[in-house]
């Protein structure tokens, strides 16, 4: 992007782009994300919806309009959008989708974690956000990625991207391609048919969850963009998968991939301290749902692998072959203390 590119828009979200500063975020995999300063201190985020991969972003930012005044109490920070000149919470200019919403000041955010009172924070905020949205008619919020922790679809496009592949790649990934398959056939027996649907984040790891810097509490979740129905056993699951595993998500180094329990007690313990009401058979769930989410985000990115990186940002030709095999190692960690989890969350959750 060009200064002047970002001045005007700027310009149109009614701020002087002349007096104010940026900053490229590299966090994200999808949107390009920028911090913007402006003179008199003030401070936004400024994003780029990658329209290749959220092909909606009207329906988007409705789900995120029609969410936001509920996500709000003393307890849970609100997020706001600024609006443009136009009186619209989003902009669009030169075919790209550009939003800006304010920050949070003394906030910060974590890859990864060693602190259990983090994880305790990350449990509770989590369990927040769903009791604020257990309430709501889930059919009024549409879906922005059709299928997206769908194993079914998952599976599909996986076999698809086996058969348009190298045999280069094929080769190179043969390792993971037969962990795959052992995980497609280990995780058909996660029953989801009496599991109430929800509205869920469905994309709750660790750097979705803002801190605040001063007193070591959770904020709120950010980056709504993947807000739909869902199962809360996605958002648990996720957040076990960056939270509980202290490496980090493309480690190649694998002896350093960790299922740690207390970080995982101090996650469920937090949530129990503030969570919605769950079913018997959404706690059942849990267990395998922290299996099957790192095994979810492991397919989606060999998947990407073999067909040549085209969704996720990659800084090297094979990193999303290392994330595949890193995920699948911490969703065997997960699977191995599978009764442990059961026990754990009947204890803490009743």
């Amino acid at each position: 992007m060009t200064s002047a590119s970002i001045i005007k828009i700027l310009v149109e979200f009614n701020l002087n782009g002349n007096s104010t500063q940026w900053t490229p975020l590299n966090n994200g995999l999808i949107n390009d994300t920028y911090l913007v300063k402006e003179d008199d201190g003030e401070q936004y985020i400024l994003q780029k919806i990658n329209t290749q991969v959220f092909k909606n972003a009207g329906i988007l930012m409705a789900n995120i309009q029609f969410t936001l005044p509920i996500l709000n109490a003393d307890d849970y920070e609100q997020i706001t959008f600024l609006k443009t000149r136009s009186d619209k919470n989003y902009l669009v200019q030169n075919d790209e989708f550009w939003r800006m919403m304010t920050f949070i000041p003394n906030s910060t955010t974590y890859n990864t974690t060693t602190n259990p009172t983090t994880a305790f924070e990350a449990g509770r905020i989590i369990g927040k956000f769903h009791q604020l949205l257990q309430h709501i008619d889930t059919t009024l919020i549409e879906d922005t990625l059709p299928n997206f922790h769908k194993l079914s679809h998952r599976k599909d496009e996986f076999k698809q991207a086996l058969q348009n592949a190298t045999k280069e790649k094929l080769n190179v990934a043969d390792k993971a391609i037969k962990k795959a398959q052992h995980f497609i056939a280990e995780l058909a027996h996660l029953n989801t048919g009496s599991l109430p649907i929800r509205v869920c984040h469905n994309d709750t790891k660790l750097n979705n969850i803002l801190f605040s810097k001063t007193s070591e509490k959770a904020l709120c979740l950010i980056d709504l963009d993947t807000i739909m129905q869902g199962f809360f056993f996605y958002d648990f699951g996720d957040a076990i998968r960056t939270i509980v595993n202290t490496a980090a998500e493309d480690e190649q180094d694998h002896s350093l991939i960790t299922f740690n329990e207390a970080l995982f007690t101090s996650f469920v313990d937090g949530l129990a301290s503030n969570g919605p009401f769950l079913s018997s058979a959404e706690k059942e769930s849990l267990p395998l749902g922290a299996v099957f989410m790192p095994f979810i985000h492991g397919l989606r990115a060999l998947t990407d692998y073999l067909n040549n990186n085209t969704y996720y940002k990659v800084s090297y030709e094979n990193q999303n072959l290392d994330r595949c095999l890193s995920l699948f190692n911490f969703a065997e960690k997960a699977l191995d203390r599978k009764h442990y989890m059961a026990r754990y969350i009947k204890n803490a959750l009743g």
